[in-house]
């Protein structure tokens, strides 16, 4: 009871002070289809949302690392985000969570908000006002939910890909099961913007650790197949990342087999190519990296000048001689 009231006090939920219409309506207009979700393997946790709405990711999906996620949508009241992660934080369940800021906002009958937690427990409320079709399903481990649907197929659609498609990442399985709903329906009006968060199982550290996968959609005729191309050169700078992770280590074995997965997702790259050839002429296998090291200055001089800069800095490591014969 201490807590509800301190939230009382001090939380600001409710967007307005007033529960007619024409108020609510002034609230971010965010109606979409959404799903919150849980890999029960690796604890990540991650949101996916697609609308016919301008950056629809700025508003509705929120996370925190060891913590949860949330998706607020319909007529957005943006504080269920910050606020229902900081009580899950506290221990709260995400029903408990859900039923007190419910409590709090006079506009609850036009809201559609997700929780979960970092244990799986979901909990989810669809307002009456929501605009048909307007559903949800929650369970352990996943929860999704939509508004303003062509139809009432869009639910169903989403549970059954995202039960289907448990071998994938997380990230992939998400997209999976927006692909569905659209593919089902979708939003009434058409699509605009979609976006996807995945955050880790653990509490983090640094504020800038929380997110493993951010990537948002802003406005795009084709919103989630922009998406899956994002998400695929987000794979492929995975890979990059431990490229350059072993070769600070001297691994230069490991580096090469790291850049060679992110050139296999992202050939038309030129960085993907480059930093390969470094760790090739680095290892001294300059036969193999020559080509590659021509063919990149050929599409773009300027790597070529920043060929001549690196080994300043330690990052290429080459005689002098072998500088000047591959930079002439």
């Amino acid at each position: 009871m201490r807590l509800f009231l301190v939230l009382l006090c001090c939380l600001p939920l409710s967007s307005k002070v007033s529960a007619q219409t024409a108020e609510i309506m002034k609230d971010p207009f965010a109606h979409t289809y959404s799903i919150v979700a849980r890999d029960a393997k690796t604890g990540e946790m991650a949101v996916g949302v697609q609308s016919h709405w301008f950056s629809v990711g700025s508003i509705v999906s929120w996370g925190k690392a060891g913590v949860g996620v949330v998706a607020t949508q319909s007529f957005v009241n943006p504080a269920y985000g910050p606020n229902g992660l900081k009580l899950m934080e506290q221990g709260l369940a995400p029903a408990e969570a859900l039923t007190i800021l419910l409590a709090l906002d006079e506009g609850k009958a036009y809201r559609q908000v997700a929780f979960l937690n970092a244990n799986g427990e979901t909990a989810v409320h669809t307002g009456e006002k929501c605009v048909e079709a307007a559903g949800d399903f929650a369970a352990e481990n996943f929860s999704v939910q939509a508004n303003m649907m062509l139809n009432d197929k869009v639910v169903p659609a989403m549970k059954k890909a995202f039960l289907e498609h448990e071998n994938l990442p997380l990230a992939e399985r998400v997209l999976k099961v927006l692909q569905a709903a659209e593919a089902a329906g979708g939003d009434i009006r058409g699509k605009q913007s979609a976006a996807l968060i995945v955050v880790g199982a653990e509490e983090v550290e640094h504020p800038w650790e929380e997110k493993k996968i951010d990537l948002r959609v802003d406005d795009h005729a084709e919103p989630l197949v922009e998406l899956e191309r994002l998400l695929k050169v987000a794979r492929a700078y995975e890979f990059m990342n431990r490229g350059d992770l072993a070769m600070e280590a001297a691994n230069v074995e490991k580096a090469l087999e790291e850049y060679g997965g992110a050139m296999e997702l992202f050939p038309e790259n030129l960085e993907m190519k480059y930093w390969t050839a470094v760790a090739l002429a680095n290892s001294g296998r300059m036969d193999e990296a020559k080509p590659l090291f021509e063919a990149i200055f050929k599409a773009d001089p300027n790597w070529k000048e920043m060929t001549r800069r690196l080994p300043a800095s330690g990052l290429l490591n080459i005689s002098k001689k072998e500088l000047e014969e591959l930079t002439k």
